[in-house]
């Protein structure tokens, strides 16, 4: 039986690696998305030592478009569809992220990287994404981009603000609602909230192993063809909007 394939953005460390190792775990192959090729190549070797051989570097920088759309030719010449598109390239920006203060170079550097890189990467790959008979999209928020959450005082992280990060996770979200309905019947596309995990991206100041943040963005990229689809979750449940 031939292995379902997936694509992760920014796959090289992190929640995207440890997705990658899960999934390759998991009897899928990988195309480990990374758009610096040392790292790329270093986090494959990694993985190939651990014995999981399918899996190779598919360098991708999901903020040019002359890269995703080399990433996307490279891919279809090898596969004529993608089961799976994760994307999870994402970047905090500098902090502090104060509303009245943030510059606007670092708003369009995190929304260029998490939101307009989302999209970019959907429209030049959703060719291949649509042939697959089970396809799958799932885009990396986070539960900061929860305006509900925000708007709770009782939230655990309700004092934590930023003028950047979350609102480009909230634009992500919005984006995806009308993603997953003009691609309902066709496409699983939903939203997968990893949580405050221990990773570079926050310093390793997250309580969360990477395992746990990874586990339910693994559990909704192998969906089966009943599973849903317009949902924002975590490991705990849906996440509020």
């Amino acid at each position: 039986m031939e292995k379902q394939t997936v694509l992760i953005t920014g796959a090289n460390k992190g929640i995207g690696l440890e997705a990658a190792r899960q999934l390759a775990t998991a009897g899928y192959y990988i195309y480990l998305g990374s758009r610096d090729q040392d790292r790329g190549e270093k986090a494959v070797a990694e993985l190939k030592a651990e014995g999981l051989n399918d899996v190779e570097l598919l360098l991708i920088d999901v903020t040019n478009e002359a890269s995703v759309q080399k990433a996307h030719n490279e891919l279809a010449a090898k596969i004529d569809h993608l089961d799976v598109l994760i994307n999870n390239a994402g970047i905090p920006g500098s902090f502090p992220q104060v509303s009245y203060a943030t510059s606007d170079a670092t708003m369009k550097e995190v929304f260029e990287v998490n939101f307009f890189g989302v999209i970019r990467t959907v429209r030049i790959f959703i060719d291949l994404v649509k042939k697959s008979p089970n396809p799958r999209i799932v885009n990396v928020t986070s539960d900061l981009g929860s305006l509900a959450y925000h708007n709770d005082p009782d939230w655990q992280y309700y004092h934590f603000k930023s003028a950047a990060y979350g609102p480009s996770k909230t634009a992500l979200n919005a984006y995806t609602v009308a993603l997953a309905f003009d691609l309902k019947d066709k496409v699983k596309v939903n939203m997968v909230n990893p949580g405050y995990t221990n990773t570079e991206f926050n310093g390793n100041q997250g309580p969360k192993p990477v395992e746990d943040g990874a586990a339910p963005i693994v559990e909704y990229a192998m969906l089966g063809v009943d599973g849903p689809t317009g949902k924002y979750v975590s490991d705990y449940g849906e996440t509020p909007w």
